[in-house]
């Protein structure tokens, strides 16, 4: 069979090389492994013009957007990463003599390396929190996953029961994945129509995930606190050796907490957890795995009862291996930390 596609110069010169030593066509053919017709034809064009380099380079259509237009593109892209293919070939087209179309403009951009991702969702750290979280890594830099498994960790989330469409979407290069200027500040979730919960977990097992009817204070922590964080951390952690984490939230800094935990620290410690670090913690993953199993579910929740219960069922549901590995994430976690001096991180 012939080979498909041009030939490199080398396998030109093996054709020219075949037929100056006196093989015929077919007989070159079959040696090669060429159809005829590319035997007939190296030759003829090497007698002709004595070159074995292809002579078929510059075939097919001139691509309309060279190196020149590839970097005013490229500043396109830098001024604004949410712009939508139409504005970006919009723009592009002003000023040009030869417009191309958003096929033209999508290809030109997958050929530079770009491709339209949504942007990471990130708290905006201050300069303060950056130096609390870079103190909390090297305080843990030399914490094994055997250490992290003694931590049990707690959060609240709030599940809608309809979400907004409304994405926007970014340009960036595979190297760019939490490049400042194209990271979406956000950390307030929607209110109204939604359920909120409280659960925790360690690397051993799932704790209780908890519903909360109301808005959460101090006081709703406190009965939360004593009826499961308590009898959790006696149980798993029976010689004390265990951590509870949980985040900075003013119902959870409030004194009537505080002094509970201080009447309880020869049972558990509580471990001293730096601002604006949800990246920090493995339990918001579990929390995308709840809403994505959400999402996915054939018939969706139509009331808030309906929402709670089917939010408790993936809960139950969530697989061993799935919150162990995220425990066994924490030392990469803390590197991530460590190398951003304090600042985002992918997680």
């Amino acid at each position: 069979m012939g080979k498909k596609g041009d030939l490199s110069n080398f396998e030109r010169g093996m054709v020219v090389g075949a037929r100056r030593a006196g093989l015929s066509i077919s007989q070159s053919a079959q040696l090669l492994g060429f159809s005829r017709t590319t035997i007939s034809r190296v030759y003829k064009e090497w007698c002709a013009k004595r070159k074995t380099s292809s002579m078929r380079q510059s075939c097919g259509r001139k691509c309309l957007v060279d190196a020149r237009g590839q970097r005013r593109m490229g500043r396109l892209i830098q001024a604004d990463r949410r712009a939508t293919l139409t504005e970006i070939t919009t723009r592009y087209n002003r000023g040009m003599q030869q417009s191309i179309c958003e096929a033209t403009t999508r290809t030109t951009l997958r050929r530079m390396g770009y491709n339209s991702r949504r942007p990471h969702r990130v708290p905006l750290i201050s300069t303060t929190n950056r130096k609390k979280r870079l103190q909390f890594a090297r305080a843990h830099q030399n914490w094994t996953v055997e250490d992290w498994k003694n931590v049990a960790w707690s959060d609240e989330s709030r599940f809608l029961l309809r979400h907004s469409n409304g994405r926007v979407r970014i340009w960036h290069k595979q190297n760019e994945n939490m490049d400042p200027s194209w990271i979406l500040v956000t950390t307030v979730q929607a209110g109204g129509g939604g359920v909120m919960v409280w659960g925790m977990f360690s690397w051993h097992t799932l704790g209780p995930l908890v519903p909360i009817g109301h808005r959460l204070n101090a006081t709703a922590y406190l009965s939360i606190v004593s009826d499961h964080v308590h009898p959790f951390m006696t149980t798993m952690y029976p010689s004390s050796d265990g951590y509870f984490q949980q985040d900075n939230a003013p119902c959870h800094k409030a004194r009537i907490i505080s002094n509970w935990f201080l009447e309880h620290d020869n049972e558990f410690t509580v471990l001293k957890w730096p601002p604006q670090s949800p990246d920090l913690n493995p339990i918001e993953h579990l929390w995308d795995v709840v809403e994505r199993e959400l999402r996915a579910l054939d018939v969706h929740p139509t009331n808030l009862h309906q929402l709670q219960d089917a939010i408790l069922s993936i809960w139950a549901n969530i697989s061993k291996e799935c919150f162990q590995h995220l425990v066994e994430s924490m030392p990469r976690r803390i590197k991530a930390v460590l190398k951003a001096k304090g600042g985002q991180t992918p997680y």
